[in-house]
Protein backbone atom coordinates (compact mmCIF):
# COMPACT_ATOMS: atom_id res chain seq x y z
CA UNK A 1 0.00 0.00 0.00
CA UNK A 2 2.85 2.15 0.52
CA UNK A 3 4.63 1.78 -2.77
CA UNK A 4 1.28 2.17 -4.14
CA UNK A 5 1.19 6.09 -2.51
CA UNK A 6 4.86 6.55 -3.33
CA UNK A 7 3.76 6.14 -6.93
CA UNK A 8 1.26 7.52 -7.23
CA UNK A 9 2.65 10.86 -5.27
CA UNK A 10 5.66 10.61 -7.62
CA UNK A 11 4.03 10.38 -10.86
CA UNK A 12 1.53 13.26 -9.98
CA UNK A 13 4.55 15.39 -9.14
CA UNK A 14 6.13 14.42 -12.49
CA UNK A 15 3.12 15.35 -14.62
CA UNK A 16 2.40 18.45 -12.75
CA UNK A 17 6.22 19.38 -13.47
CA UNK A 18 5.62 18.62 -16.86
CA UNK A 19 2.51 20.54 -17.48
CA UNK A 20 3.47 23.27 -15.95
CA UNK A 21 6.19 24.28 -18.41
CA UNK A 22 3.70 23.57 -20.80
CA UNK A 23 1.01 25.61 -19.39
CA UNK A 24 4.05 28.68 -19.34
CA UNK A 25 5.04 27.77 -22.89
CA UNK A 26 1.27 28.26 -24.04
CA UNK A 27 1.16 31.28 -21.98
CA UNK A 28 4.56 33.18 -23.47
CA UNK A 29 4.04 34.96 -26.38
CA UNK A 30 5.19 33.26 -29.61
CA UNK A 31 7.52 34.28 -32.72
CA UNK A 32 7.24 32.77 -35.30
CA UNK A 33 9.73 31.42 -37.63
CA UNK A 34 9.41 34.38 -40.25
CA UNK A 35 9.67 36.84 -37.27
CA UNK A 36 12.59 35.43 -36.03
CA UNK A 37 14.33 35.33 -39.29
CA UNK A 38 13.47 38.54 -40.29
CA UNK A 39 14.33 39.99 -36.52
CA UNK A 40 17.70 38.38 -36.97
CA UNK A 41 18.34 40.16 -40.23
CA UNK A 42 16.96 43.45 -39.41
CA UNK A 43 18.31 44.00 -35.54
CA UNK A 44 20.20 40.86 -34.53
CA UNK A 45 21.69 43.04 -31.40
CA UNK A 46 18.05 42.69 -30.20
CA UNK A 47 17.29 39.30 -30.24
CA UNK A 48 18.79 36.71 -27.88
CA UNK A 49 18.36 32.62 -29.34
CA UNK A 50 18.16 30.67 -26.66
CA UNK A 51 18.61 26.75 -27.20
CA UNK A 52 17.73 24.96 -24.17
CA UNK A 53 18.35 21.37 -25.44
CA UNK A 54 21.11 19.27 -24.28
CA UNK A 55 24.99 20.27 -25.58
CA UNK A 56 24.92 16.78 -27.74
CA UNK A 57 21.25 17.86 -29.46
CA UNK A 58 22.71 21.47 -30.11
CA UNK A 59 26.01 20.56 -31.61
CA UNK A 60 24.13 18.11 -34.01
CA UNK A 61 22.42 21.12 -35.78
CA UNK A 62 20.86 24.73 -34.10
CA UNK A 63 19.82 28.10 -35.27
CA UNK A 64 22.94 30.07 -36.20
CA UNK A 65 24.02 32.78 -33.25
CA UNK A 66 21.80 30.38 -31.03
CA UNK A 67 23.33 30.68 -27.11
CA UNK A 68 22.96 27.06 -25.70
CA UNK A 69 22.21 26.79 -21.87
CA UNK A 70 20.33 23.13 -21.57
CA UNK A 71 16.95 23.85 -19.61
CA UNK A 72 18.13 22.47 -16.13
CA UNK A 73 21.04 24.68 -16.02
CA UNK A 74 19.33 27.88 -16.73
CA UNK A 75 19.27 28.67 -12.87
CA UNK A 76 23.01 28.43 -12.16
CA UNK A 77 23.31 30.21 -15.49
CA UNK A 78 21.22 33.35 -14.75
CA UNK A 79 24.24 35.74 -14.38
CA UNK A 80 25.57 34.79 -17.63
CA UNK A 81 21.97 36.22 -19.06
CA UNK A 82 21.29 38.85 -17.18
CA UNK A 83 23.08 40.74 -19.57
CA UNK A 84 20.23 40.12 -22.24
CA UNK A 85 17.51 41.17 -19.91
CA UNK A 86 16.41 44.13 -21.36
CA UNK A 87 16.80 42.40 -24.83
CA UNK A 88 13.96 39.82 -26.56
CA UNK A 89 14.97 36.27 -25.77
CA UNK A 90 13.53 34.15 -28.20
CA UNK A 91 13.40 30.08 -26.41
CA UNK A 92 13.13 27.17 -28.17
CA UNK A 93 14.27 23.18 -27.63
CA UNK A 94 13.12 20.25 -29.60
CA UNK A 95 9.23 19.79 -29.15
CA UNK A 96 8.21 22.62 -26.44
CA UNK A 97 8.28 20.95 -23.14
CA UNK A 98 12.22 22.15 -21.82
CA UNK A 99 11.04 25.66 -23.42
CA UNK A 100 8.49 25.98 -21.07
CA UNK A 101 10.61 24.82 -18.04
CA UNK A 102 12.95 27.79 -19.19
CA UNK A 103 11.18 30.75 -20.13
CA UNK A 104 9.22 29.94 -16.65
CA UNK A 105 12.73 30.56 -15.02
CA UNK A 106 13.59 33.05 -17.09
CA UNK A 107 9.75 34.87 -16.31
CA UNK A 108 10.28 34.29 -12.56
CA UNK A 109 13.54 36.44 -12.74
CA UNK A 110 12.86 39.39 -14.73
CA UNK A 111 12.97 38.54 -18.00
CA UNK A 112 10.13 40.32 -19.51
CA UNK A 113 10.84 39.99 -23.34
CA UNK A 114 10.57 35.84 -23.16
CA UNK A 115 9.26 34.76 -26.58
CA UNK A 116 8.56 31.33 -27.59
CA UNK A 117 10.02 29.68 -30.67
CA UNK A 118 6.31 28.58 -32.65
CA UNK A 119 6.89 24.86 -33.45
CA UNK A 120 10.39 24.95 -32.03
CA UNK A 121 12.88 22.89 -33.37
CA UNK A 122 10.78 20.54 -35.26
CA UNK A 123 8.83 22.93 -37.12
CA UNK A 124 12.14 25.15 -37.74
CA UNK A 125 14.06 21.46 -39.46
CA UNK A 126 10.58 20.63 -40.86
CA UNK A 127 10.57 24.05 -42.68
CA UNK A 128 13.90 23.19 -44.13
CA UNK A 129 15.50 26.24 -42.59
CA UNK A 130 19.42 27.02 -41.91
CA UNK A 131 20.59 24.81 -38.88
CA UNK A 132 24.57 25.15 -37.82
CA UNK A 133 26.75 22.32 -36.30
CA UNK A 134 29.28 22.72 -33.63
CA UNK A 135 32.71 21.20 -34.46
Amino acid sequence: MFKIKSMIMLVTIILSTAISGLVFAANTPEMSQAQLIQHLSTAPTEVIVLDVRSKKEFDLGHIKGAINISYDRIKENLTKLTQYKDKTMVVYCRSGRRAGVAETILAENGFNKVRHLTGDMNAWQAAELPTVTSH
